[in-house]
């Protein structure tokens, strides 16, 4: 098990736990682990942007399994039609009434598989769903289960035939951000863990939905002062007024922001967000919500190390500089 930095050590007994059974299936990946679970108490979605084989299927699944959640796995396809995610109304000749079969996007965790592969129409059938834990079919509004939390994955090396998510549907996942591949140490530790049968068949709930939906709501007591919200709008501000972005974070950015603070300080068992907890997050929060201007794509400028550049500019009473 890859050793955590002082950064990213969750405190919290029930979330640690919950990673450790996660990490039965999945080897080296503590930090994204912990991200994902940031964003399933703030109620946010994750888009995991990595070529194929690293493992991104397997933590949601074992994410799911986890805390005995309702999953789904959505494989998005050019041909794929918007009543194939949010579910669709059929005629019974035996009751002579139409009656609504759910989609695969009404489940507690969705995994929408390589959702740059299918069509813009698609794509936004996710957009109610991803905001308003919502979707509308034949002009009924129906609630999603909750907790509800979408995870997308897209391969960043194919291109032919995709179709890149626009900024609107991008601004609404919490945070982005990559598996990578494992070292020399941690594939070895994965070979063995699969050699006679797969962990993942081994995996049980360690907590209950309503376990999680209690966590959900004491993350929204935690508090945040002035301080740290004047911090996070000094970051969002300073993504607007760089030279090499040509749009900037949005206020909605700041919100996001601000409550993947409060889940992440609670995962540390503390009732108060830190500006630290802010610095660490913001990467994986905007790294995904700014446009670089066509000057700064020249000269191989990365949306990454523009965020980076940002929040290590922007000054924090007694923080440290983030590695890149």
């Amino acid at each position: 098990m890859r050793q955590r930095t002082e950064a990213t050590i969750v405190k919290h007994p029930t979330v640690y736990r919950l990673i450790e059974n996660i990490e039965k299936v999945v080897v080296g990946k503590s930090r994204e682990i912990e991200l994902s679970l940031v964003a399933l108490l703030s109620g946010g979605h994750v888009l995991l942007e990595d070529v194929p084989g690293v493992g991104k299927t397997m933590m949601v699944r074992a994410l799911a399994k986890s805390v005995g959640a309702d999953y789904k796995r959505i494989q998005f396809t050019p041909d794929l039609l918007p009543s194939d995610v949010t579910g669709v109304s059929v005629f019974s000749q035996k009751t002579m009434e139409f009656h609504f079969r759910p989609g695969p996007v009404m489940s507690n965790i969705v995994l929408a598989d390589e959702i740059n592969r299918t069509s813009p129409k698609t794509q936004a059938a996710l957009l109610e769903a991803l905001e308003e834990g919502s979707v509308t079919t034949d002009g009924e509004t129906r609630e999603l289960q909750q907790p509800f939390m979408v995870m997308a994955t897209q391969n960043p090396i194919e291109y032919g035939g995709t179709y890149p998510l626009p900024e609107a549907q991008l601004d609404r996942f919490l945070f982005k951000f990559k598996i990578g591949y494992p070292s020399k140490e941690e594939e070895l530790e994965v070979l063995t863990r699969v050699e006679s049968h797969h962990p993942i068949s081994d995996i049980q709930p360690v907590l209950s939905l309503e376990d999680v939906l209690t966590m959900k709501h004491e993350t929204k007591k935690v508090v945040v002062n002035n301080t740290v919200k004047q911090y996070i709008i000094a970051i969002v501000n300073a993504t607007r007024e760089h030279g090499s972005v040509y749009l900037g974070a949005s206020p909605r950015a700041s919100i996001a922001l601000m409550k993947a603070g409060q889940a992440f300080a609670y995962m540390q068992n503390r009732e108060f967000v830190i500006p630290d907890d802010i610095k660490y997050l913001a990467p994986y929060a905007l790294q995904h919500r700014v446009i670089l201007n066509s000057e700064a794509k020249l000269s191989s400028m990365t949306n990454e190390r523009i965020i980076y550049e940002v929040v290590n500019q922007v000054h924090v009473p007694g923080g440290k500089e983030i590695a890149r």
